[in-house]
C-alpha cells in the first residue's frame, strides 16, 4: 500500500476502505510518511470530503493511535459534554456539578485554553489550590464516592490527531469538516465516556458562523459518536455575544456560581439548563428532557447544585472562597458613544479585549491572569444612551487600556431600533 495511491483516490473522490485509512493513521503517526504528502491528502479530503463511514474510520483510527482511558470502574452511565468553543462560556463549570448532584456520574478530561479565555481547567485554576492532577485511583474514587471528577488531559491521548492538527493548522485545511469532526471526536472517544452531548457554538464568537455551517459539523459528530457506541446528540447554541455576564478566569467561576444559585443571566441559565438535561436523559436518570430539566431546577432552588460544586472544589484541594479574593487593581468603564438600541455584537472582538487584559492565550506559553477581564452590562436588543456603561475592564496593566478600550468600541453597533429576537438555542440534533 502506498500513501500516493490513497492521496489519488481522495483526489478523484473515491471512498477509501478501512485498511487504507488505518494505513495512513498508523504509519503517520510513526513517521514513515511525509507531511508533504499527508498535506496533499488533507487538502484533497478538504475539497472532497468523506463518508459517514470514512470519517467514522479515521475517528476510530486516530482514538487507537495511543492511550485510552477506561472508565470501568465507574459506576453507572458516564456522561461527557464538549463545547466547540466561545466567549464567556463557562457551561462545564455549571453542568458538572447540576448533574452530579442528580446522582449521575461526571467523570471529565478537559483542555487549557489557546485564544479568547481559559479553558475549563484553567477556570478552575483560578481558585487557590485546585488540584487538575489526579492519580487513576482518587480520580475513579471522586466519581464514585461524590459523583464528580475533573482531570487535565494527560497520557498520550490521539496522538495522531496532535500531528495531523499541526500540519492542518499551517496548509490552511482547518476548516474541513471531516476533519473538525474526527478530532473533536477521537479526543473525547479516548477519554472513556459513555454519552456525549456536544455543544456547538453558532455565531461571531465561534468557528461555525452559520447555523448551517454548524448543523453539517453537528449531524457528522453525532453520527460519529453513535456510530462508535457513544450515545450523542448536539445542542447548537448561539454565540453571536459572550454567554452570560463575565469574561475572564476568576470573573467566570464567580458567574457560574450566581447560575448554580439561581441568579444567574437568562441566556447563561438556558444554555446551561438545555444541555443539562439533554445530560441527564443520557444518563438514564430521566426518560426525557422535560422531567430532567423540572429536577435540575429543583437541585438549584434547594441549594444542593451550589454545595455540590463547593464540594467539588473541596475534595480537589481548592480553597472556596479564593474566587472573591482575586480582584485586579485596575476597573475602568467603557462607556456608550450615543443612544439606541445595541443591535450587533462581534464576540470575538471581546474575546481578544479580555485576552489583550492576559485573561487568554496569544501562544501556548503565555501565561494567564486570573483575576483581569470583561463584564458587560448590556446584551443584543437593550436600548442605552450616552454615557451608559457598556463595560467593566479588570485589569492590572493600564498600559493596555486605550487598546483594548478601542478594541471593544469597535466590537457593537447601536442603532435606533432592534426589532429582532435573540434566539439561545438553534436546535437539537441526535
Amino acid at each position: 500500500m502506498r500513501m500516493i495511491d490513497l492521496i489519488h483516490k481522495k483526489k478523484h473522490n473515491q471512498e477509501l476502505s478501512e485498511a487504507e485509512i488505518k494505513f495512513f493513521v498508523e504509519n503517520y503517526t510513526s513517521g514513515n510518511i511525509p507531511d508533504y504528502q499527508v498535506s496533499a491528502f488533507a487538502m484533497a479530503i478538504y475539497f472532497q470530503g468523506m463518508s459517514d463511514q470514512e470519517t467514522t474510520t479515521l475517528t476510530q483510527s486516530m482514538v487507537d493511535s495511543g492511550d485510552t482511558i477506561d472508565l470501568s470502574d465507574i459506576e453507572g452511565i458516564v456522561v461527557d459534554k464538549h463545547s466547540t468553543g466561545g466567549v464567556g462560556d463557562k457551561v462545564s463549570l455549571i453542568i458538572t456539578p447540576l448533574i452530579a448532584s442528580l446522582g449521575i456520574p461526571v467523570a471529565k478530561m478537559s483542555g487549557r485554553g489557546l485564544g479568547h479565555t481559559g479553558g475549563t481547567i484553567d477556570k478552575l485554576e483560578a481558585i487557590d489550590g485546585f488540584k487538575i492532577e489526579l492519580t487513576r485511583e482518587e480520580f475513579t474514587n471522586n466519581a464514585n464516592e461524590y459523583k464528580v471528577a475533573l482531570a487535565g488531559q494527560s497520557g498520550n491521548l490521539v496522538p495522531a490527531d496532535k500531528k495531523l492538527y499541526a500540519l492542518r493548522d499551517v496548509t490552511d485545511t482547518v476548516d474541513s469538516l471531516p476533519l473538525i469532526a474526527s478530532s473533536i471526536m477521537s479526543k473525547k472517544i479516548a477519554s472513556g465516556s459513555d454519552a456525549i452531548v456536544l455543544d456547538v457554538k453558532v455565531g461571531s464568537g465561534a468557528f461555525m458562523k452559520t447555523v448551517e455551517e454548524a448543523t453539517a459539523l453537528a449531524e457528522i459528530m453525532t453520527s460519529i459518536g453513535n456510530n462508535l457506541g457513544r450515545k450523542t446528540v448536539a445542542v447548537l447554541t448561539n454565540m453571536n455575544q459572550p454567554l452570560g455576564r463575565e469574561i475572564g478566569n476568576a470573573n467566570e467561576v464567580r458567574e457560574a456560581v450566581e447560575v448554580l444559585s439561581g441568579k444567574g443571566e437568562q441566556d447563561i441559565t438556558e444554555v446551561s439548563m438545555v444541555i443539562a438535561s439533554h445530560m441527564a436523559v443520557l444518563g438514564g436518570a430521566y426518560s426525557n428532557e422535560e422531567e430532567a430539566r423540572k429536577a435540575l431546577d429543583a437541585k438549584i432552588a434547594s441549594g444542593e447544585a451550589l454545595e455540590k460544586f463547593k464540594q467539588f472544589v473541596e475534595i480537589q484541594g481548592g480553597n472556596f472562597d479564593s474566587i472573591y479574593e482575586k480582584q485586579a487593581s485596575h476597573v475602568v468603564e467603557v462607556k456608550a458613544k450615543e443612544d439606541g438600541a445595541l443591535v450587533s455584537v462581534d464576540s470575538e472582538q471581546i474575546g481578544l479585549a479580555a485576552m489583550k487584559l492576559g485573561a487568554g492565550r496569544s501562544t501556548k506559553e503565555d501565561e494567564i491572569d486570573y483575576s483581569v477581564g470583561i463584564s458587560m452590562h448590556h446584551k443584543i436588543g437593550a436600548r442605552v444612551t450616552k454615557n451608559d456603561t457598556l463595560f467593566t475592564l479588570y485589569m492590572n496593566d493600564s498600559s493596555l487600556q486605550a487598546d483594548v478600550e478601542e478594541t471593544l468600541h469597535n466590537s457593537y453597533r447601536i442603532s435606533e431600533t432592534y426589532e429582532g429576537e435573540y434566539e439561545y438555542v438553534y436546535k437539537i440534533i441526535k
